[in-house]
């Protein structure tokens, strides 16, 4: 049966277990290789794709229709993004079971357009469904995807795996940069890759907010006098971090607030005593579920890791559990006992997603108040 292909072009995706799927291409002409994951979202593909927390990964999208509302143009408050987490495509490429044309009123262009115009490769009319299973079954694995190209020889494309790659490096501003607020009171965020949604939350908590490189030291980050320190999200396996992971051991000498969330929930731990490893086929979705261990509640929440702190013996020594997931046990946050800093392994700011726990940036506030 000959496959008909709207944009024109086939594509493919390339499994290192030797998996070879073949598709139609959309976006940009080319061959990308990095680690291929899956997200469960049924809506939030703008965000998603430009989420840094994906650098260095191929996306698959198991929703059966991506692209039905199209790309808005940018829209900024104090230079955040609100309705991106970045300035561009942060994923290798992108792997749909169907590409639509877009139909909405604030589209200015189509999934389509979009991945061409910012040279990101596209696969759609393959069977998402069985690409999950494969990556549920034997656990995340690097790949490639050509769009509008034959590979002769994919096992060429896969030289490093994900995990010794420091994908920070294309993520993390190269100098500081400000975003105004209103109350006073100034915070630092390590950005190896903070997605806009965090920063927009903190924003409209009032803070003017110093953005800095991810290996600034804990004496640049201090001569900003900061309040409070965020360590925000980014790519890359968290074991590679060791100059960020002592960067934030010296921060605790200065006993200032901290906030660590996703990257930072883990060089938070590693920083601490505690270990985190790699996951499976990790967490990827907007409807994840964590139980807040002080109250029992539970709340549903965002995602996007691949790695963890998979048991309480891997918390770090002096720290309480905070959040855990009910599915797999993973754990999802903890609070220090002795020191200010608090850490949450789900985005709080749920960009796209539900708002159940954006409280937890109130909570940071109220830290950071006391220590004002």
């Amino acid at each position: 049966m000959t496959l008909y292909c709207k944009r024109g072009y086939k594509g493919y995706l390339y499994l290192e277990d030797g998996t070879l799927i073949e598709g139609c291409g959309f976006g940009a002409k080319g061959i990308r290789a990095g680690e291929v994951v899956f997200t469960t979202s049924m809506n939030g593909y703008p965000e998603s794709l430009t989420d840094p927390s994906y650098r260095g990964q191929i996306l698959v999208i198991t929703h059966p229709l991506v692209g039905n509302y199209g790309v808005p143009e940018k829209q900024r408050v104090e230079g955040i993004l609100t309705n991106f987490e970045s300035e561009q495509i942060q994923v290798e490429g992108l792997v749909v079971a169907e590409e639509t044309d877009p139909f909405k009123w604030n589209s200015s262009k189509s999934l389509h357009e979009w991945l061409l115009s910012e040279g990101v490769p596209g696969l759609s009319d393959v069977d998402t469904r069985s690409i999950v299973k494969k990556v549920r079954s034997r656990g995340v694995m690097m790949g490639v995807i050509a769009s509008g190209y034959e590979i002769e020889d994919p096992k060429k494309f896969l030289e490093k795996k994900y995990d010794e790659i420091d994908f920070t490096q294309f993520t993390s501003p190269k100098a500081p940069i400000v975003h105004l607020g209103n109350t006073g009171e100034t915070i630092v965020v390590v950005d190896c890759g903070v997605k806009h949604g965090i920063l927009y939350q903190l924003h409209q908590r009032g803070f003017t907010i110093v953005r800095v490189p991810c290996k600034f030291n804990a004496s640049k980050i201090m001569d900003y006098y900061p309040k409070g320190v965020v360590f925000g999200n980014g790519p890359s396996n968290p074991n590679l971090l060791q100059e960020v992971i002592e960067n934030f051991k010296e921060l605790t000498e200065y006993k200032i607030p901290i906030l660590g969330i996703c990257l930072g929930h883990q060089v938070a731990t590693l920083a601490m005593g505690g270990k985190v490893n790699k996951m499976k086929f990790g967490h990827r979705a907007i409807n994840k579920p964590v139980i807040d261990i002080s109250s029992n509640k539970c709340y549903i929440t965002t995602h996007n890791h691949g790695y963890g702190i998979l048991s309480k013996e891997d918390l770090p020594p002096n720290s309480k559990l905070w959040f855990i997931n009910p599915d797999d046990g993973t754990i999802e946050g903890w609070i220090h006992e002795k020191l200010p800093i608090i850490t949450t392994q789900f985005h709080p700011e749920a960009r796209p997603g539900p708002w159940d726990v954006t409280w937890v940036f109130d909570k940071f506030k109220k830290m950071v108040s006391r220590n004002a």
